[in-house]
């Protein structure tokens, strides 16, 4: 049997969260007689903020901090959710936002091919894994 939220048990709810929670505060904190009307108004009307429509901040297009046509450099990449300056953003993104390369670029509408680490980085690099013979095949196995 499926469960159906409606005004009035939505309406109880909020009556029984209200009173396990000054219940919850009145057991562990002193609160004159005259206070305790006060706090369950108080509580009551705190979870039922809590509990009302939240704002959806996805709803509106969020802007990038800098044209995504002006955000990679020779020497770094702008991130479009900050503006900040990054060699490589991959772990910037993931730590602070949650987004993977794909999501990112997805987000703000970029090419696939759009890059995430800075372009004299990369070949920096590059050279260094070339000189260190990263890549080739191991002689006499």
């Amino acid at each position: 049997m499926d469960i159906v939220e409606t005004p009035s048990s939505n309406s109880d709810a909020l009556i029984e969260l209200t009173a396990d929670v000054v219940a919850a505060y009145v057991s562990n904190n002193p609160v004159p007689v005259g206070e305790l009307p006060n706090l369950i108004a108080d509580v009551h009307a705190a979870l039922g903020r809590v509990g009302g429509t939240a704002e959806q901040p996805s709803a509106e297009k969020q802007k990038p901090a800098v044209n995504p046509k002006r955000s990679v450099h020779d020497d770094y990449i702008v991130c479009l959710e900050d503006g900040k300056k990054f060699k490589s953003l991959k772990r910037h993104l993931m730590t602070h936002y949650n987004l993977s390369p794909e999501e990112y670029r997805e987000k703000w509408g970029l090419d696939a091919n759009y890059p995430m680490v800075a372009p004299n980085y990369a070949a920096a690099r590059s050279q260094l894994a070339k000189k260190m013979g990263l890549g080739r095949k191991r002689k006499g196995r």
